[in-house]
């Protein structure tokens, strides 16, 4: 039996007044996810650990079954494998943001939905203006970078940007947890000031003004870690013998590289809510064709939840039904070799916070021959009555990697 795994990110949400207490799955029209709970099993799945911060790469390789304090080594290391950086012993590598800074304030964690052409530019000049043996900045895309310190300390207190939309940025800059962690903390909070400099009158980000776009004038560096010892999935599941991962986030084909998953690259996916879904799905079905597992991520509902747009995150979920779930399912039905099909979201993304939450999040199983239980749609609220309980750990893809060829 083949596997695909699709993952909305930041798909949950909560009950909002203005859909009449439902939730956004609730509201949204979803009839193929519906169809698959229906005719299949439904549960509840924590992604985030007690201790950690319900950040995307903590929820997806928990969705994978990964033991998070033993592997979890931040967002950094995951990027710079997807970007083809080797860390080196002793390498602290960081997620590193360009913003937009607004005064005193974090106006965006994005600098406006930069583009990966625009970023380079800056990117390039920083590494020019502040790189050096100990510093180095690389391209990753759009607005999502990496930073790598040599000899950095990584017990370091670090805000994600996109969790403090509209909040004054100083008191935010990063604090060391440790004394020992004084000197990488002062190198860093360095490094964002003198960014701020150099950025601020750079013709690129002139021209953005111009035209009435955010300037990418500062950056955030977060989530530090070295590189971390995840094991294969292959090696946990004798399934898998060879798998893929589709994703538009580095943080994401960072994970599929240290899961041994081969990365593919789609034309016109771009980690937004005008990702080219048809293009993904495409892609996931000739991947199915020759690999035992598919790791299919979509992005566009996280970054609706961090703009706080709720019509707009409605139709990006009902995209995702209509535009992958509904025709994966349609394609591999009949397969002769049987293929099984997750859904979920990593973690909630709420419109009223506009930021990553921990609660558990739905997810739905189905293959040919499962026993349904009683749950007839997907969403937060039914999945509370699903045979599957509520799973945590490695439970969740466990029990999806069960299912054999009847």
């Amino acid at each position: 039996m083949k596997h695909i795994i699709i993952l909305g990110d930041g798909m949950a949400d909560w009950a909002v007044p203005s859909l009449g207490g439902k939730t956004l799955l609730q509201a949204a029209h979803t009839p193929n996810m519906d169809r698959l709970a229906r005719m299949g099993r439904t549960g509840r799945l924590v992604t985030v650990p007690p201790g950690f911060h319900p950040g995307s790469e903590v929820a997806n390789m928990s969705v994978m079954g990964y033991n998070l304090p033993l592997v979890y080594e931040g967002r950094g290391p995951l990027e710079a494998a997807s970007i083809g950086v080797d860390l080196k012993p002793g390498e602290m590598a960081m997620r590193c943001n360009i913003v937009c800074l607004e005064g005193d304030v974090l106006k965006n964690h994005s600098a406006g939905h930069i583009t990966t052409a625009e970023a380079d530019v800056l990117v390039k000049y920083l590494q020019e203006q502040l790189g050096n043996d100990r510093v180095r900045f690389y391209t990753g895309v759009q607005y999502r970078h990496l930073l790598v310190v040599k000899g950095g300390d990584k017990r370091l207190d670090c805000t994600p940007p996109h969790d403090v939309p509209l909040r004054p940025w100083r008191p935010l800059l990063i604090k060391p947890m440790v004394e020992e962690a004084r000197e990488t903390a002062d190198l860093l909070n360095d490094l964002i000031l003198r960014s701020q400099e150099l950025l601020a009158n750079h013709p690129l980000n002139l021209r953005r003004k111009a035209e009435g776009k955010d300037p990418a004038n500062s950056i955030w560096p977060w989530s530090p870690g070295y590189r971390p010892q995840m094991q294969p999935l292959s090696e946990k599941y004798p399934e898998i013998r060879r798998g893929a991962v589709i994703s538009a986030v580095d943080l994401i084909n960072g994970i599929g590289y240290y899961a041994g998953l081969r990365r593919l690259t789609v034309e016109g996916a771009t980690g937004l809510y005008d990702t080219n879904y048809e293009n993904k799905t495409a892609a996931a079905l000739e991947a199915l064709q020759t690999d035992d597992f598919v790791y299919l991520h979509i992005e566009a509902s996280d970054e609706a939840g961090h703009e706080g747009d709720i019509d707009l995150k409605i139709r990006t979920i009902e995209n995702l039904d209509r535009r992958a779930v509904g025709p994966i399912y349609e394609a591999v039905k009949d397969w002769d070799e049987p293929v099984a099909i997750a859904v979920l979201p990593d973690h909630p993304t709420p419109c009223q916070l506009r930021t990553h939450t921990a609660e558990p999040v739905p997810f739905l199983i189905w293959y040919p021959g499962i026993e349904a239980d009683s749950v007839q749609t997907f969403n937060e609220v039914a999945a509370c009555q699903g045979s599957y309980g509520l799973m945590k750990e490695d439970e969740f893809m466990n029990e999806f990697m069960k299912p054999t060829a009847l």
